[in-house]
């Protein structure tokens, strides 16, 4: 039996060959092959050198993603999370009704936006949800885009959530109409960018594919991946003229000045491919939706004359300016710190955030991008109830985040973050910690109090979360063990 409960249907990735193992085509030589001079290969260094590190990380497997052991496969579907087509049919089949009810809590997914929930009777753990675009010629531009979001967003959410493993689909159904060969190029440069550049944290990633879709991706793997310097040298003239940018994000020059924020108006010279986009932005600024003036509101606030409505109105229009900040900016190097991550569900089905604290280097961390990436991470979970597990374990004076960072952030978030947070479990904590957090619940916060539950010991954890619904850091684990014993009460002590 596996220790996610896989039956024996499912595949185990370790026992898939990975990339590097594979034997590679045949050398054709062609005229390109002939050249030695300035104008040959040896002048041009190849944008995908021969790495042998990243090529073990890589599986190209013919089959049903929704078989393998991967921490997360990646499901492809339309905006409303209910498409109806043959990988989406199958992930819905084997993991259960209760996929179904978890996607109508989300509410639908944007194009090119990622989405998570639990694996349920998958071999996967979780569920990374996805929309891939739709493909007329004439947008072309813009439908890469949105699928280089798509690979993109799927690879920062696995990194965000430190999951070892991800199992993608091709993400572009036939009914969306994206040719199959420009879509696997996309998909496999912005993964290869991906691990080259944030994926220390990514033990593998699969790429499942159909007996049909096999000898396109076989076919272009090794321009992207090439698996010795011969190979690299040989796929060289090959690779197309266009590969992205660094993150492997297709580049228009006329597009590279960008404005952030867009008044409402649309501009003249702005090309046909995103006409849709940016009509989508009328009636999102304050005059379309005939709101008064935004600096005679704050002013308002600030003189406590503004009514409650109008003041919870002014918070979500500040988070919502915290939340697209966070979706924009990279956040990998505060991803890989581990402090902050999903495991599983408590005895009542909620969903469990853990906080490591001894992973969090507050001295040497950009506190704004420690915030940003807390949004970013908590903005989908909180939505329905949750529960957050502390481990103040092993802390030290430069693990600890002042009173004032913590105020700052309890004001930012939206309001569902205070209604849906159900228990906060504080473990291992000390004397100290346990009168700081009574000041600071009782001075600085509201609402919060009553939720803190101090627990000594991990079976005292175990009452309200079982063992196998929670990913406990080994030092942790030692930590209890040295010094509560194999034997100790399993009460947990109240605030």
């Amino acid at each position: 039996m596996d220790p996610l409960g896989a039956r024996s249907q499912f595949v185990d990735i370790q026992s898939l060959p990975v990339w590097q193992q594979q034997p590679s085509e045949e050398a054709k030589e062609t005229p390109l092959d002939q050249g030695d001079g300035p104008l040959g290969h040896e002048a041009f260094p190849s944008p995908f050198p021969f790495r042998p590190d990243i090529n073990r990380k890589i599986i190209l497997y013919t089959g049903d993603v929704a078989l393998l052991n991967c921490t997360a496969i990646v499901n492809t579907s339309n905006e409303s999370l209910n498409d109806k087509n043959p990988v989406s049919d199958g992930i819905h089949q084997l993991a259960g009704p209760e996929l179904r009810e978890e996607l109508i809590k989300l509410k639908g997914c944007r194009t090119g936006e990622a989405k998570l929930t639990k694996g349920f009777n998958l071999a996967a753990r979780f569920i990374i949800h996805t929309v891939g675009p739709k493909y007329k010629a004439k947008y072309r531009t813009a439908a890469e885009s949105s699928l280089f979001s798509c690979y993109r967003n799927v690879m920062q959410l696995a990194a965000e959530q430190s999951m070892a493993s991800v199992g993608f689909c091709v993400l572009t159904t036939t009914k969306r109409g994206y040719p199959l060969e420009d879509a696997a190029h996309i998909a496999f440069r912005t993964v290869r960018r991906f691990l080259e550049n944030h994926g220390n944290s990514i033990d593998t990633v699969v790429f499942a594919v159909s007996d049909t879709e096999e000898s396109v991706h076989k076919k272009l793997l090794p321009l992207y991946y090439p698996r010795s310097e011969e190979e690299e040298r040989r796929c060289l003239p090959l690779i197309p003229a266009d590969i992205g940018n660094s993150e492997g994000e297709p580049v228009v020059p006329e597009r590279q000045i960008r404005i952030a924020e867009k008044p409402g108006s649309l501009e003249d010279e702005c090309e046909e491919e995103n006409l849709e986009l940016d009509l989508g932005q009328v009636g999102n600024h304050a005059f379309a939706r005939m709101e008064g003036d935004v600096d005679k509101q704050r002013k308002l606030i600030l003189q406590g004359q503004m009514s409650e409505a109008a003041v919870q109105k002014q918070h979500q229009r500040n988070y919502s300016r915290w939340l697209c900040r966070a979706r924009a900016e990279d956040l990998s190097d505060v991803a890989a710190l581990k402090a902050l991550y999903q495991t599983g569900v408590d005895i009542c089905g909620r969903t469990v955030m853990v906080v490591v604290g001894r992973n969090i280097p507050v001295t040497l961390i950009d506190l704004e991008k420690a915030l940003l990436y807390f949004i970013h991470v908590m903005d989908h979970i909180t939505v329905k109830e949750y529960v957050i597990v502390y481990f103040h374990t092993l802390t030290g004076e430069h693990n600890h985040l002042d009173s004032d960072f913590l105020k700052n952030l309890y004001d930012v978030v939206d309001i569902k973050y205070k209604k849906n947070l159900r228990a906060f479990y504080f473990v291992h904590p000390t004397f100290r910690s346990k009168v700081s957090t009574w000041f600071f619940t009782t001075f600085s916060v509201s609402g919060l109090k009553e939720k803190v539950r101090y627990l000594d010991n991990l079976p005292q954890l175990f009452t309200c979360i079982k063992p196998e619904q929670i990913d406990i850091p080994p030092f942790v684990l030692e930590y209890d063990a040295r010094v509560n014993g194999p034997n100790h009460p399993n009460e947990a002590s109240g605030l």
